[in-house]
């Protein structure tokens, strides 16, 4: 049986404080996974590194000491660091804008993907490298974000209250742009071969340079997101009953609004349009935490970068001498979310 959101939220004030405890205790636990699994995306690959190693790498790095002769310290300075970073990033931008999506539209099967922003911050950034030529990641930023924000609006002005509508249009919106950047890239080569590599999402040959580029936005998109929370919580009451607490219902949209396209144009331009990542990760923290978006915030920031760097050193290892694209592994760990939410195992308290 379905929980309302207006029941599910009222349960939150009825807990004991246990789950407060039991929420603090994933938020560690969560904070411990992710130490582990940078560990394995420094030390994993096609050739694997002792942590030990690692470990001098990253020390004498961190003090600025110039690297030894040694291959294995410039394969985790030089190449694994900066594509572990890059994971962190994009991963928690990914996850946070899937959260604010579903809070905004009180959609469980919203995220940025489904509705069709990453398709038009993807088309957008292949135009720039067709008809411009741009081929730097700060260049494709401004390209990402105009490309998803007109997609947002499009999406948001026709479904805007109706959630299946919402999701019936993105995915129309999506099937419309896909062919469009197809028919683009028979135009160039060059552009063709930019856009294989980061098609289906991938973590490989971002260096930290990019990451230096566009780091602000990310940051920007997080901090509106953390202030959006409780406004999240207030949204999953109802319009009617937001706006009778004293919430600003339309500028709340407004700035979450801008705060998806922020994080969902940064994390495509950064690593491709990484699918599902933006609806697996809510939905794990909803199951992990309840349905207060403050903890389910904090728990998409840590969770979606595990997501992310475990698709990535899955993706390294299980093909020897090459790799799997972190996007198509990241889609084979959410794919069975989403046949979770469509036969109705996790909507609750959504």
């Amino acid at each position: 049986m379905l929980t309302s959101p207006t029941a599910a939220l009222a349960g939150e004030v009825t807990r004991t404080p246990d789950r407060g405890r039991r929420r603090t205790l994933v938020l560690l636990g969560l904070v411990a996974a992710l130490g582990a699994t940078v560990l394995a995306s420094l030390a994993l690959g096609v050739r694997d590194i002792n942590p030990a190693v690692v470990w001098d790498a990253l020390t004498g790095w961190a003090t600025g000491a110039p690297l030894p002769d040694d291959q294995d310290h410039r394969v985790v300075v030089e190449q694994r660091l900066p594509r572990t970073v890059v994971g962190i990033t994009a991963g928690a931008a990914l996850a946070l804008a899937g959260t604010l999506v579903q809070g905004v539209t009180r959609n469980p099967i919203a995220d940025p993907g489904l509705l069709g922003l990453n398709a038009g911050a993807s088309l957008a950034i292949v135009l720039s490298s067709v008809v411009l030529g741009v081929s730097s990641p700060l260049g494709f930023i401004w390209f990402a974000f105009a490309g998803a924000a007109a997609a947002a609006l499009l999406v948001f002005s026709i479904g805007a209250g109706r959630p299946v509508r919402l999701a019936l249009v993105g995915a129309t919106v999506t099937a419309l742009l896909t062919p469009l950047i197809t028919i683009t890239l028979i135009q160039s080569s060059t552009a063709f071969n930019l856009y294989r590599t980061w098609a289906v999402g991938s973590l490989a040959g971002v260096r930290s340079a990019a990451l230096a580029d566009l780091w602000p936005f990310l940051v920007v998109g997080a901090v509106v997101a953390a202030a959006m929370a409780n406004r999240m919580n207030m949204l999953a009451l109802g319009d009617d009953v937001a706006t009778a607490l004293g919430q600003r219902v339309g500028t709340t949209r407004a700035v979450s609004g801008a705060a998806i396209v922020m994080l969902s144009g940064t994390a495509t331009a950064l690593v491709g349009p990484i699918a599902l990542i933006g609806l697996a990760v809510p939905h794990a923290a909803r199951r992990l935490v309840g349905t207060d978006y403050r903890w389910i915030t904090a728990v998409a920031l840590f969770l979606g970068p595990v997501v992310l760097l475990v698709a990535d050193v899955i993706g390294r290892v299980i093909m020897p001498h090459s790799e799997l694209e972190a996007g198509v592994v990241a889609a084979a760990i959410g794919a069975p979310v989403l046949v979770a939410v469509a036969r109705g195992r996790s909507l609750a308290g959504v």
